[in-house]
């Protein structure tokens, strides 16, 4: 009710309609270039590559939203773009050059943007040309050096155009404009879904037992997701008392809220970037031996692929959901802030005792969040196997679809306050 409230609210202010109806049509942009094909594609080769067991791209059509297996211009969907963010994210810890560059406020955030705006562009290009000329090679129709060129520039351009997507969303709409574009390539994917199920159903490959299990199962994961995604930790913090003149300033008591998850579904995002590198190396040598390791011992639909790939995937969520954190919150910064408007939290000392209290509390609740991520992206992994039903990625869909649509949520929020705010002050 209150996601309702919300909507209809801002969509009353003429400001946020634009700004709704903005992103919509942005989003309908991504949906009509996923279905658009790349030129000179033999479409028969390609239905033959993927009537078979899929577990090797299912992650890339995922981010996709089923663009990567009909090969359209929008095949590698924000992939290099994540990759590329990851990078320039863990560079910023092991160069001083990109740790300046996170210090420098506005200016270094541009400069970091700029950065990986580039390394998208080649990434892209190196992907696009391992789809080509290798994992796709025969799908050409013309086998010409112009035929290959003009897919690489297709499929690299409709990358970047993407990447553009995203950014104008981030300036002119609402929310994180990549993260709606992968949860629109996830809302697609839900009518096939839906009705792969009721195919199963109707041959009787799946009971009803198994559907009902499915859909309390889908449901569980739904309350959590949200119980989580807005769970915080409220840590009491006082302000002295402090007269100035023949006014008394301070002296209120209120709290500081510490997410559960304080990283969202960037974590589960980063991760699957990280393990779809295996896969595009195959994309170079298809038909080998390599591919049949990754296919075997890497890839989700593999076994034992799925054990080591959800193993992995644990792994991954948890290092990151730190990683993000340690970027995100910074606990000396918070108590200095504290310190120098004459806040405490009872019991504590003000400075060094007050940051390691605030690590202390965000490491052990990060934990709970890390854990929570891992297990929904995961366990879905060992209910394929068990009952037969393809949902290796039904939980990790959740997650980020819930995650995206809260957060965008509470940025629509947060215009509509500042909105109000700047209002107040005309």
């Amino acid at each position: 009710m209150e996601l309702l409230k919300t909507v209809t609210q801002a969509w009353k202010v003429p400001e946020m309609r634009r700004k709704i109806l903005f992103t919509l049509a942005m989003l309908v942009v991504f949906r009509i270039g996923s279905n658009i094909p790349v030129p000179g594609i033999n479409r028969d080769y390609l239905a033959r590559i993927f009537s078979g067991e899929t577990g090797l791209f299912d992650l890339f059509d995922l981010f996709s939203g089923g663009a990567f297996q009909k090969f359209t211009i929008f095949a590698l969907s924000i992939t290099p773009y994540i990759t590329a963010s990851i990078i320039v994210q863990l560079l910023t810890v092991a160069f001083p050059y990109f740790e300046n560059l996170a210090k420098e406020g506005t200016a270094g955030r541009k400069k970091m943007a700029q950065i990986t705006r580039y390394m998208t562009i080649g990434l892209g290009l190196i992907q696009s040309i391992g789809l080509t000329i290798g994992l796709f090679r025969g799908a050409v129709i013309h086998q010409t050096v112009f035929s290959f060129a003009v897919i690489i520039l297709v499929l690299t351009a409709g990358t970047a155009f993407l990447m553009w997507l995203g950014e104008e969303i981030n300036d002119k709409g609402v929310g994180n404009g990549i993260s709606l574009i992968i949860f629109a390539g996830i809302v697609a994917r839900i009518p096939a879904g839906i009705r792969t199920l009721i195919v199963k159903y109707q041959e009787g490959t799946v009971s009803v037992v198994t559907l009902i299990l499915f859909a309390v199962f889908a449901l569980a994961v739904i309350v959590g997701i949200i119980l989580v995604q807005q769970g915080t930790r409220k840590i009491p913090v006082q302000y002295a008392k402090r007269v100035v003149g023949r006014k008394v300033y301070g002296g209120q008591a209120t709290h500081i809220p510490l997410k559960v998850n304080q990283a969202g579904v960037i974590p589960v995002i980063f991760a699957m970037a990280l393990l779809t590198f295996p896969l595009t190396i195959t994309y170079f040598f298809p038909n080998t031996g390599f591919t049949a390791f990754v296919t075997k011992y890497l890839s989700p639909g593999g076994m034992p692929g799925a054990w080591i790939y959800g193993a992995l995937n644990v792994v991954l969520i948890i290092a990151f959901t730190y990683f993000y954190t340690s970027i995100t919150f910074n606990p000396i910064e918070i108590a200095s802030n504290m310190r120098a408007n004459g806040g405490f939290i009872p019991g504590l000392r003000p400075g060094r005792a007050t940051v390691d209290y605030l690590h202390r509390v965000m490491t052990r609740i990060s934990l709970v969040g890390a854990i929570f991520l891992a297990i929904v992206a995961t366990l879905p992994l060992l209910l394929s196997h068990v009952a037969g039903i393809d949902v290796r990625f039904g939980g990790t869909s959740l997650l980020i679809a819930i995650g995206v649509a809260l957060d965008t949520m509470r940025q629509l929020e947060d215009q509509m306050v500042m909105r109000n705010y700047r209002g107040f002050l005309k």
